[in-house]
């Protein structure tokens, strides 16, 4: 229970803290809108041309001494309609002693397939790089694939809303205890985000989980599949520093529950973004 906790853990905080994003332009009397990510669902907007971007999260529960801490960095390759990112994560396993560790890398690439002004489709793709230990709990134990359909539709010029289908596949993993694992995951996302002001944004996600872990014994036995469902809702506020430079400050924060198998698991979320220009543009 502790290693599936802690993957799916990675699999729904760090594979979503990829995606750049903007919010709708707002009027030249008033101060830029926040560029940024949701926590938990994806947008569907790629990073702009010459603009990088640079996201820390830290999550942990409220009970347990186990956390975990993402790295990503976007890059414009070379505008807009094309973005590669990485994510590197680290985490601390349940349990006294236990140390921190890198968990699986991921490298991700997304294609902007719909920009309209109101309604915007961004699908990504990642190679899971097995970086982490199985035996420590901090990664799958073999490379996998994850893909994740964002669909991000402005409602209202203060509301906007994000929806999210993916599923991550690793095919030849194996467990701490080096058991062969296939582990498959499929989650579906929904987000509001209400542009309280253009500076300050009030959100709330939900997530729905689903993980299958097909385990085989070493030796003789049959293979066992142990399933997991979850539901999490999150409400969160984030909010923008904006310098002349071009350089933008936004710290966030949030209070995921998360249901599953009957219990209520409260956590904690922050968040800190940088994005700033790199290059001139046109």
């Amino acid at each position: 229970m502790r290693f599936s906790r802690l993957t799916m853990a990675l699999a729904l905080v760090a594979a979503p803290a990829l995606a750049a994003a903007q919010t709708p332009a707002a009027p030249d009397s008033a101060p830029p809108p926040i560029e940024d990510n949701s926590f938990l669902v994806e947008e569907a907007y790629n990073q702009e041309r010459g603009v990088v971007q640079h996201i820390n999260t830290f999550s942990r529960a409220t009970t347990g001494n186990g956390w975990l801490y993402t790295f990503t960095q976007e890059w414009p390759v070379p505008t807009q309609l094309n973005q590669l990112s990485y994510t590197i994560p680290i985490a601390r396993p349940e349990g006294r002693g236990a140390s921190p560790r890198f968990g699986d890398l991921l490298l991700n690439y997304r294609y902007q397939a719909l920009a309209h002004e109101d309604l915007l489709f961004a699908p990504r793709l990642s190679a899971i790089l097995p970086t982490g230990s199985a035996s420590a709990g901090t990664g799958l134990g073999g490379a996998g694939v994850q893909v994740n359909l964002p669909v991000t539709a402005v409602l209202t010029p203060s509301l906007v809303s994000h929806s999210n289908v993916g599923g991550t596949l690793v095919p030849r993993g194996k467990t701490g205890d080096g058991e062969r694992l296939r582990s498959a995951n499929v989650t579906l996302g929904q987000s509001f985000i209400w542009l309280a002001r253009p500076t300050f944004n009030v959100m709330l996600e939900s997530l729905f989980s689903h993980t299958s872990n097909r385990v085989t014994p070493r030796g003789a036995g049959d293979a066992v599949t142990l399933s997991n469902q979850s539901f999490t809702l999150s409400p969160g506020v984030r909010y923008a520093f904006n310098f002349r430079s071009g350089l933008q400050i936004v710290p966030g924060a949030a209070v995921p529950v998360t249901f599953s198998g009957g219990d209520a698991d409260t956590g904690v979320f922050l968040y800190l973004s940088f994005e700033h220009p790199f290059a001139r543009t046109r």
